[in-house]
């Protein structure tokens, strides 16, 4: 979709494989799995509908020296056209 490809595109988020470090703590992590999914978001003020709208999933697989790749610490974020949560918190490294 190109929903999609635009959030990619104007959040500059990595792609599998890459390498990112967190701004806050100096830590390195491997992007392992990529999703486009949908996020709930608060309902219509006037009529009360659910609303969704498209993000990027990224899950990420913290780096440590001695340990096999995807073997530890995990996690992921959602990231959408509405957020700058990636940029604020991540440099990609590789």
């Amino acid at each position: 979709m190109r929903e999609y490809d635009q959030i990619i595109a104007e959040k500059g988020l990595p792609h599998v494989g890459q390498t990112v470090r967190s701004k806050k703590y100096g830590t390195r992590w491997r992007v392992m799995e990529k999703r486009e999914v949908w996020n709930n978001i608060d309902p219509d003020p006037k009529s009360g509908e659910p609303r969704m709208i498209p993000a990027i999933y990224l899950s990420y697989w913290k780096i440590e020296e001695g340990s096999p790749p995807g073997v530890g610490k995990m996690m992921g974020f959602l990231y959408t056209l509405y957020d700058n949560t990636f940029l604020l918190n991540w440099d990609i490294v590789e």
